[in-house]
């Protein structure tokens, strides 16, 4: 590997300090331009941002090269390999050494960089962050948390997981909500999260074992972690206003992400449809293109873009797959906001106290009996 670009700037202060970013350059379904571009915009946005890109410098080099916003501020590290979409992540494990997204995950690792970024293949991307980087100690198994847009004050719920594991018991539900009450004072700027869990009703008596296991752990590590806790929630409380910690397994939380972009994508197109009608609808759709404009951009799934794996010592952000420019800049302006806030090392004691508090309860109870 080598390095084509020094990276400038030292600042001192907290403020000032200069962030690297990670950048896994060859996983997006749109190509690395699309990534080249998108990190081009958060340079531009952000002015103590820097890179490191991987991938083949004969084809990361020219498109470099007509980004000015990216001079002096991204090193180039020469990767030859890429995992592809339809790889396993056993056989990445295995053969995956030389590619792009290995390469990304142990600049964090080193420590060169402080988060990595990666539109790639998803399930690769969680084994190799964690055979790279590892569990959080007391970590049972790593989530992937999101934003979702919600009629909240601040804009977003975060939900997790989303797809890290389709099994989840209630120990891990609780680490979950531990993570993403982290996650949201980190991301979010909440102080006191509200942390409901995701059922298939609100009453006490609805739900499987597991559920109401988890629901009591959560309940009692409330006061301790300085949360509220508003018991089960429904799948209609993802956009509402009744919790900004929605907390599920990655299963019934990935089907909940693709219905809703899915769902967002098929609201857009019926608002096409519906105003190409007639002279009429169009002449309609003029008068109103401010507030169709402002419609699109509050539910542009791109502007969301960027699911963080939580419980790992580092950080990693997942972009989708299909993400552009506008979708990558997301991405890695996430990136920035967490590794400028110390997200990583925050969790982290976090999960240390909640496991300390968890084992002197089992000890306190032990000792009663």
């Amino acid at each position: 590997m080598t390095v084509s670009t020094d990276l400038i700037g030292d600042p001192t202060t907290a403020e000032n300090k200069r962030i690297i970013l990670s950048i896994d350059a060859m996983g997006g379904d749109a190509g690395p331009a699309a990534i080249v571009a998108g990190i081009s915009r958060s340079a531009l946005e952000n002015p103590n941002l820097g890179f490191i890109l991987h991938g083949p410098e004969t084809v990361l080099a020219p498109l470099l090269a007509k980004r000015k916003a990216l001079i002096g501020r991204c090193a180039l590290r020469d990767v030859p390999d890429v995992v592809k979409m339809s790889d396993k992540p056993s056989q990445t494990l295995r053969t995956g050494k030389n590619t792009s997204m290995w390469s990304a995950i142990d600049a964090v690792k080193s420590g060169e960089a402080d988060a990595c970024v990666s539109c790639g293949n998803t399930g690769a991307l969680m084994a190799m962050s964690m055979i790279r980087l590892r569990k959080l100690p007391g970590v049972n198994r790593p989530a992937i948390a999101i934003l979702w847009p919600s009629r909240s004050q601040h804009g977003f719920n975060v939900m997790l997981d989303v797809g890290a594991d389709i099994r989840a018991d209630a120990a891990d539900l609780l680490q979950y909500a531990l993570m993403g009450v982290s996650y949201a004072r980190n991301g979010l700027n909440v102080q006191r999260p509200r942390v409901g869990l995701l059922n298939v009703g609100t009453e006490e008596h609805k739900g499987r074992a597991e559920l109401h296991e988890a629901s009591e752990l959560i309940e009692a590590q409330s006061s301790a972690a300085n949360f509220e806790y508003v018991g089960f929630v429904e799948g209609g409380d993802l956009p509402g206003n009744r919790a900004d910690v929605i907390v599920t397994d990655g299963f019934t939380g990935n089907v909940a992400l693709k219905t809703g972009e899915g769902t967002a994508s098929l609201i857009g197109e019926r608002l096409r449809e519906a105003f190409a009608y007639s002279i009429a609808s169009r002449l309609a759709s003029l008068l109103a293109l401010t507030s169709l404009k402002r419609l699109r951009h509050r539910i542009d799934p791109r502007r969301v873009n960027g699911g963080v794996f939580l419980g790992l010592n580092g950080t990693v952000v997942k972009s989708h797959g299909a993400a552009d420019a506008t979708g990558v800049a997301a991405a890695t302006n996430l990136a920035f906001r967490l590794a400028q806030s110390g997200f990583s090392d925050r969790l982290a004691k976090r999960i240390a106290a909640s496991t300390q508090r968890a084992a002197q309860s089992i000890a306190e109870e032990n000792q009663s009996r």
